[in-house]
């Protein structure tokens, strides 16, 4: 081919990104593009950090292209209407992208492959956000997996494949094309940013890459528990945006476990797992859609939630009474960013203490969250909430104080976030509320409900609906 827009999409890097290796290897001209959609702006779950990582993300991707010599194309609009006009303008023969897994999105490029056939010009889309998608993975009865150990250990069998080499030089001078302009920061939307979001683009994802493997990845399986030590590898909103290639990931993952002692090497494997997960709640967005309307397992969608408004307000602002619930709260809202074991604890929280709807949970997650992916979100809130694939049981409800006791038994975090707590020891750190006295000086609030009580009120709601 002679012509060939790439599109960027979830893939804003040049190096390890197969549809614009793909293009580059057949095409004469290459135009990168990139379509600040209407969805970026008026959908349902923007949320001003995302927004905010996606922007710096793609002026990272700008200069990173601007220095091997093309010039990042920015359209505003409908992708519908922009790319086969876009085509139509430079003669282009193809539109390359990286597929999009979200039923919206592949509603969209069914949109889109109409039109572009309309205008004689082709679509090509092609397998980049994961190892293996859809349908490549199936039981022995060719069905997709809903348990994550069987689709593991299936996953593993599999050759993984090299990452993609980076974005060579243009091959050929590319004429001169009008570029709209990007809005600088949420705000301009009307989504004021109040987090303070991690470093985006590709370089700031490959420098957390290269420190998290110089060590920190050696003590991933024990470290990841604890909210108060860095112990990940902050790597979701870069494989969220894209900033970074799954096959870049577990190449270097692959070096440094070579490089390990058998009780590091298992905690790479811990590491490898978290990346499995990504996949297989992909996997199971895919083959059942249903899911982004209700419970995976359609007998819980006749649990009796409870409707109530000011308990909902009391956990997204960080004020229920239970500390490790308000903390990890109060993190998410300051920074876009919340600990894997902390999204467990809150999502509990919120569905089986205080009897919501996770699809509540679900939505304000994906308002805020610096990494937010409908996949991984999803899957996430229906396995806490005991509705989806390979779900806790129902049964499985954690306490949270419990819980703040074994992970952050100093209360390091909580004291991090709730400073009001300042003045209470190590032992009631978690349970403020058996000091009362400290309580009422401390301001910070009561308990809302209490956990004893609501546990058996949660498992008489999931068993009215089992029989």
């Amino acid at each position: 081919m002679k012509t060939v827009i790439h599109w960027f999409r979830r893939d804003l890097r040049v190096s390890d990104n197969v549809a614009l290796s793909e293009a580059a290897r057949r095409a004469e001209t290459v135009i990168p593009l990139f379509i600040f959609e209407d969805a970026f702006r008026t959908g349902p779950d923007v949320g001003a950090a995302r927004l905010a990582f996606l922007l710096q993300s793609v002026e990272s991707l700008r200069k990173n292209l601007g220095e091997l010599g093309h010039t990042l194309i920015v359209r505003c609009g409908k992708s519908e209407e922009i790319l086969p006009a876009l085509a139509q303008e430079t003669g282009a023969q193809a539109v390359f992208a990286n597929k999009r897994y979200e039923p919206y999105t592949q509603r969209r490029d069914e949109r889109i492959t109409k039109a572009l056939l309309d205008a004689g010009v082709g679509f090509e889309l092609f397998k980049d956000a994961v190892i293996w998608e859809e349908t490549e993975i199936l039981t022995q009865a060719g069905k997709p997996y809903t348990v994550f150990t069987p689709y593991s250990k299936a996953w593993k069998a599999k050759a993984i494949p090299a990452p993609r080499s980076r974005l060579g030089s243009p091959k050929s001078k590319v004429q001169s094309l009008k570029s709209d302009a990007l809005p600088q920061t949420p705000d301009e939307l009307g989504y004021p940013l109040t987090q303070k979001i991690p470093a985006a683009g590709e370089r700031a994802a490959l420098e957390l890459l290269r420190r998290f493997l110089a060590g920190p990845v050696y003590d991933y399986g024990t470290n990841r528990n604890f909210p108060a030590v860095d112990g990940g590898s902050n790597l979701s909103p870069h494989l969220r945006a894209g900033t970074i290639g799954i096959r870049t990931i577990l190449a270097e993952l692959k070096k440094a476990r070579e490089q390990a002692t058998p009780a590091q090497a298992a905690s790479c494997e811990v590491f490898l797992n978290e990346l499995i997960w990504r996949e297989f709640y992909m996997q199971v967005l895919h083959n059942f859609p249903h899911v982004t309307k209700g419970a995976f397992r359609p007998e819980y969608d006749q649990l009796k939630w409870s409707d109530h408004p000011e308990h909902f307000a009391a956990w997204c602002e960080g004020r229920t009474g239970y500390p490790i619930v308000d903390a990890a709260m109060r993190c998410l809202n300051a920074t876009g960013t919340m600990h894997n074991r902390l999204r467990m604890i809150v999502a509990m929280f919120l569905t089986k203490d205080l009897l919501i709807h996770w699809q509540w949970g679900e939505r304000y997650f994906m308002k805020q969250l610096v990494d937010g992916d409908m996949a991984a979100n999803n899957g996430g809130w229906q396995w806490s909430a005991g509705t989806g694939t390979d779900a806790a049981p129902y049964f499985r409800i954690f306490n949270p104080t419990s819980q703040a006791e074994k992970f952050d038994a100093k209360g390091e975090f909580v004291r991090r976030w709730l400073p009001e707590l300042k003045d209470f020891t190590n032992e009631l750190i978690q349970q403020p509320w058996e000091n009362p006295l400290l309580l009422a000086k401390s301001k910070y609030p009561q308990r809302i409900v209490l956990h004893e009580e609501q546990r058996g009120k949660c498992l008489e709601m999931f068993k009215a609906v089992k029989g």
